[in-house]
C-alpha cells in the first residue's frame, strides 16, 4: 500500500494536524517505510507460536478470596499529611 501526498493530507485534515505543504511529500516517505516494515513484519511464519504477554512465562500470584472487613480508614490516612474524615485532601489540579 502506497501513501502519497494526498494522502497525507487528509489524514492530517482529519487529524486536525497542521502540517507544512513542504514537509507533506518528506511525511509521505516516512509512512512508507514504516508501511514497508508492517508489511515485512506480516511475513513472519507464526504457525504454532502460542499468543503471550511477555517475553517470560509466568504465574500471577493469586491471594486467597476471603472476606474482610475492608481495612480501617484511620489506619490508611494516618501518615497522610492532611486527610478529612478518612479521605486523603490532595491540592487542586485542574481548574
Amino acid at each position: 500500500m502506497a501513501i502519497d501526498a494526498a494522502t497525507v493530507r487528509k489524514v492530517a485534515r482529519l487529524a486536525r494536524i497542521a502540517e507544512p505543504e513542504e514537509r507533506v511529500e518528506a511525511l509521505a516517505q516516512e509512512l512508507n517505510g514504516i508501511m514497508q516494515w508492517i508489511e515485512q513484519l506480516a511475513e513472519v511464519d507464526t504457525d504454532g507460536v502460542e499468543p503471550m504477554t511477555s517475553v517470560v512465562a509466568q504465574a500471577l500470584p493469586l491471594r486467597a478470596d476471603v472476606v474482610t472487613d475492608g481495612g480501617d480508614a484511620a489506619v490508611v490516612t494516618k501518615n497522610a499529611p492532611k486527610s478529612v474524615d478518612g479521605f486523603f485532601v490532595v491540592p487542586k489540579v485542574v481548574e
